[in-house]
């Protein structure tokens, strides 16, 4: 994408929608939190650097954001869904019987999830299977299932501190939970024997595989449906608590928050660029290709979004704690020529 062309671009004309005498000139953006800082710098600079308006980026969590997506085609819907997982097939399903069959995903980069706590509190050395131990709402206790009783992190893992075992997790409309369930959760489930020994005992395994990823509701577990502003706050009043946000969330709040590593790895951008973090994750956001040539600049966003001078190692997303996809160049071609799913 060349920028320096988008610059000097005009806005283009609106094209009604069947039904409709006078299409919206201005590109709305729903879903993902993690997303939202990314988007937002984007959408700030195609409205100063072009002559369209500035893009309206709401939040929600990428459920509810592909959700509205999905409603259907036509300027009383969304154009572009942001994401922090990759959209599922239902999700597709539900697209398509409403009429939304062209959707366009755009990988823009990678987060990683880290687990922080109280810049003044204790050192945590986390694996997998620490967090499983710690909030599996049942644990497997001399081969069989049982309520979990662990009050504190050392009762789960002797090497960590002596704290009580409270921690803010994103809720099931976050995109960030699904990753969590998955690479920790699921992750610490396996590692620990315990998938192993439900499967074993007779449980079918996409049940056990149900209980590895059930969090404990007594308390011990908290989730958090706001943004990590939200957890950040809990964390404030409840200093021994431990909250799980994203990279750049983490790292533009370095002043407030203490990051744990994880399977002995320190969260970083370079180390997840290098895969060697083990809980990272792409970011998206996906495209109606209907309204492509309908609402106004909504191809150019795109572009402008994923060109290296904003998504490239050395853009202001990867300043914001974006890593740069290392496969920009595919990205980019994809979204010239409107490349679609195909399911």
């Amino acid at each position: 994408m060349n920028i320096k062309a988008l610059l000097s671009a005009t806005a283009v004309a609106s094209v009604a929608f069947a039904g409709a005498a006078i299409a919206r000139d201005q590109i709305q953006i729903a879903g993902s939190s993690t997303v939202l800082p990314y988007a937002s710098i984007v959408a700030e600079a195609f409205g100063e650097n072009t002559d369209f308006p500035t893009p309206v980026v709401e939040s929600g969590g990428s459920s509810a954001g592909l959700k509205k997506f999905c409603t259907g085609v036509g300027e009383n819907t969304i154009d572009i869904a942001n994401a922090s997982r990759a959209i599922r097939e239902s999700e597709i399903k539900a697209c398509a019987e409403a009429g939304v069959t062209d959707i366009m995903e755009v990988r823009i980069g990678y987060d990683g999830i880290v687990f922080a706590s109280d810049i003044n509190g204790a050192d945590f050395a986390f694996t997998p299977t620490d967090w499983y131990k710690a909030l599996a709402a049942e644990v497997v206790v001399d081969g069989k299932l049982a309520a979990n009783s662990a009050t504190t992190w050392k009762q789960v893992n002797d090497a960590l501190p002596e704290q009580e075992i409270q921690a803010f997790v994103p809720g099931t409309k976050h995109g960030t939970r699904e990753v969590f369930e998955e690479k920790v959760m699921m992750q610490g489930c396996e590692d620990s024997g315990a998938l192993k020994a439900m499967v074993d005992g007779g449980m079918d395994k996409k049940d056990a595989a149900k209980k590895c990823i059930t969090l404990r509701t007594d308390g011990r577990s908290v989730d958090i449906d706001g943004d990590y502003t939200e957890t950040l706050a809990r964390l404030d009043a409840n200093k021994a608590g431990i909250g799980v946000f994203g990279l750049a969330f983490y790292e533009n709040n370095t002043d407030k928050l203490k990051v744990a590593t994880m399977s002995d790895v320190t969260p970083s951008t370079q180390s997840i660029a290098s895969g060697e973090y083990p809980v990272s994750r792409p970011l998206f956001f996906y495209v109606k290709k209907a309204h492509i040539g309908v609402i106004p600049g909504l191809k150019e966003f795109a572009q402008f979004f994923v060109s290296d001078e904003l998504a490239g190692p050395d853009g202001p997303l990867a300043q914001y704690g974006l890593v740069s996809d290392p496969e920009l160049a595919k990205v980019q071609e994809a979204v010239a020529s409107e490349t679609t799913l195909t399911h």
